[in-house]
């Protein structure tokens, strides 16, 4: 009976796991070979062979329920994404019929001497067979209910990235976009997401996402989701934000649904894949956020092993800060012919568009002037609003 529970154990663990079980139990080797020879140097009667019967099957009960806590604790504390990826089989895209998809979605055309003089006004610059930007949201040829949301939200007029991002994206072509935080590159690349969802064939359960976001942290991930959601809501697109430290079981359900988003970091993600949770079949639309970021963070080998789930000829937007080598190497690797865009300079900067504040006092003063600022703040802010605060050490 132990021999079978032990083998149903392994048969749910890979070769590590099994391996760690096995060790444990060798070492319970010893104590059983003992107590052999001491049953065999005593001479027992009837009643002391039940008493020391019902004591082994204690003792047999209680290490198979250590073992199956051990084999719990070893799936608890496993690390998502620990293998890069190494669980997923390459896919051979070579040997696929793949469904043809509409990425095109053209803007209008401006006067070149309008283009220049815009893209000059808003430090734009392109380089490639870029579309024309925008001057205002009407040029656009988003759907009403884009629209709607649009002027729901109070945007007025598009930011330098959006002006250009947009056109860029809703033409199919891909892009990599370099530009600091703040400057509105979510919607820049959320909004055509929603266009492109809604000229495919509708998600089945089961199936994958169609437009994949990728983010170094979650609460980028979060952050993404919120608008995704604010802009999808309108024509029912789904979405789901997955990252690790947060119950994977949520999670799993809304891919085993179908969502047409999916938000993700590349280590959860993994997980999923390799674990047959989701797949990238569906996937036509690929956003790659704050790129240099997941790659300052080591997350190159997972979101390389990602990129390959992918079929080839997907629409890929890069996004940036910077656009060091690392970053160059992945666009040319995974990306056909991108556009470059760049709005501004492309050295890190602080953002004109944040007011920033700086108040000198003197060590006393800061608590009660840290409380008043504090409460000012949140006096003026809207509910559920989140204050930073950045200190020297942990302790005062």
């Amino acid at each position: 009976m132990l021999v079978v529970l032990v083998a149903l154990l392994l048969r749910k663990l890979d070769r590590g796991e099994a391996r760690l079980l096995i060790n444990k139990m060798v070492a319970i080797k010893p104590i059983v070979a003992e107590m052999h020879i001491l049953m065999g140097q005593i001479d027992l009667n009837l009643i002391d062979m039940e008493v020391i019967l019902e004591a082994i099957t204690v003792w047999v009960l209680e290490m198979v329920i250590g073992l199956i806590l051990l084999t719990e604790t070893i799936h608890k504390n496993a690390p998502y994404g620990s293998q890069n990826g190494q669980g997923l089989k390459n896919v051979e895209w070579g040997s696929k019929t793949l469904a043809p998809f509409t990425k095109n979605f053209m803007f209008h055309i401006l006067p070149l001497q309008v283009v220049l003089l815009l893209r000059d006004s808003k430090e734009i610059t392109v380089v490639g067979d870029a579309p024309n930007p925008i001057q205002n949201f009407s040029e656009t040829n988003f759907p009403d209910y884009v629209m709607q949301e649009i002027s729901n939200q109070g945007y007025e007029f598009p930011t330098a990235i959006q002006a250009q991002g947009w056109p860029i994206a809703m033409s199919g072509q891909d892009m990599v976009g370099i530009a600091r935080t703040g400057s509105g590159k979510t919607l820049a690349y959320t909004l055509p997401a929603t266009v492109h969802i809604n000229n495919q064939p509708q998600i089945r359960r089961g199936e994958g996402p169609i437009a994949l976001i990728l983010a170094p942290t979650r609460e980028l991930a979060q952050q993404i989701q919120k608008v995704a959601t604010d802009f999808g809501s309108a024509t029912f697109i789904r979405n789901t934000c997955i990252f690790g430290g947060a119950p994977k079981g949520p999670q799993a359900r809304d891919l085993e649904r179908g969502v047409e988003i999916c938000i993700a970091t590349p280590g959860r993600l993994i997980d999923f894949l390799e674990k047959g949770t989701t797949n990238l079949e569906r996937c036509t639309y690929l956003v790659l956020d704050e790129a240099d970021r997941m790659l300052d963070m080591g997350f190159e080998p997972q979101i390389r092993k990602i990129l390959s789930q992918i079929r080839p000829d997907r629409q890929t937007l890069m996004w940036s800060a910077t656009w060091p080598k690392e970053v160059r190497k992945l666009a040319a690797d995974f990306m056909s012919n991108p556009i470059q865009l760049n709005v501004g300079s492309m050295n890190l900067a602080a953002n004109h568009n944040i007011l920033q504040i700086i108040d000198i006092c003197q060590e006393h003063e800061k608590e009660t002037k840290l409380s008043s600022l504090l409460q000012e703040i949140g006096n003026s802010s809207e509910l559920g609003s989140k204050i930073l605060i950045f200190v020297e050490t942990k302790k005062k």
